[in-house]
């Protein structure tokens, strides 16, 4: 199926490790040009270096998305060194889910805000588009109460809520608005790796509640993020799509 973004645009922060490279990588096989931020020099060259030899072009920036005034420049950046912007992904998050101060005001400003803050600053640009897309990752725990129902889980469904809301205000723009919320998701260096080696117990609860025996990957997440950012998915707006194997037990109307 041919997705129709070859040529387009896509912006992703959190772009070199995890879901948020697959995304990169999915948009790039895709056809698409891609700007991507991490806060990490060395990751993000080594990125750009292999985005670049897909055959698209790649611009990576370091840049913390907490810094607002920093992610306003970074999207007028892009937009003027690519003519425009097509499709935008909020991924970033600060993983704080421990039930502290600290974590609460983190997840606020990077997970929230950082998201806020991106897509308010690349409105204008989408509207100028004809893909008009906008996606931001939550999570499961954004969902339904588990274990990370604090900062992290709470923040996750204040995100759920933006997007839904972005979507009626710029329905009229022709501008989509839409939410992706992966489930347990594992990789190299990722929250579940780390888990499985410091808290085995944990881990082994979290696989249990898995009903396919399994965790998820960043390609199976990214791939969705890449349809739904699309002329494909051009009816769809203001929706909160699940990708986690069935994980979720609560119906979604």
């Amino acid at each position: 199926m041919d997705l129709g973004i070859t040529g387009k645009t896509a912006l992703v922060t959190g772009g070199t490790k995890g879901i948020g490279r697959a995304i990169v990588e999915g948009f790039a096989a895709e056809g698409a040009n891609v700007a991507f931020c991490a806060r990490d020099a060395e990751e993000v060259a080594s990125t750009q270096a292999a985005i670049e030899a897909m055959g698209v072009r790649a611009i990576g920036t370091v840049l913390d998305v907490g810094d607002a005034e920093g992610l306003r420049t970074w999207v007028a950046s892009t937009a003027e060194a690519f003519g425009g912007i097509d499709m935008v992904v909020a991924n970033v998050s600060a993983l704080a889910i421990p039930d502290t101060d600290e974590n609460w005001e983190t997840s606020f400003r990077v997970d929230l805000m950082g998201t806020v803050n991106l897509v308010k600053a690349a409105l204008p640009h989408l509207e100028k588009s004809d893909v008009k897309s906008a996606v931001a990752i939550s999570s499961v725990s954004g969902r339904e109460a588990d274990f990370a129902s604090g900062p992290y889980g709470t923040v996750k469904t204040a995100i759920i809520g933006y997007m839904a809301g972005v979507a009626l205000q710029v329905a009229e723009k022709g501008i989509r608005a839409n939410t992706v919320s992966p489930g347990n998701t594992y990789f190299p260096g990722g929250v579940w790796q780390s888990i499985e080696g410091g808290d085995p117990a944990l881990f082994d609860m979290a696989m249990g509640l898995n009903p396919t025996g399994e965790m998820g990957t960043p390609e199976q997440i990214a791939a969705g993020v890449v349809f739904l950012s699309s002329p494909r998915a051009g009816r769809v707006s203001g929706a909160n799509l699940l990708i986690d194997g069935a994980l979720t037990r609560g119906i979604q109307f």
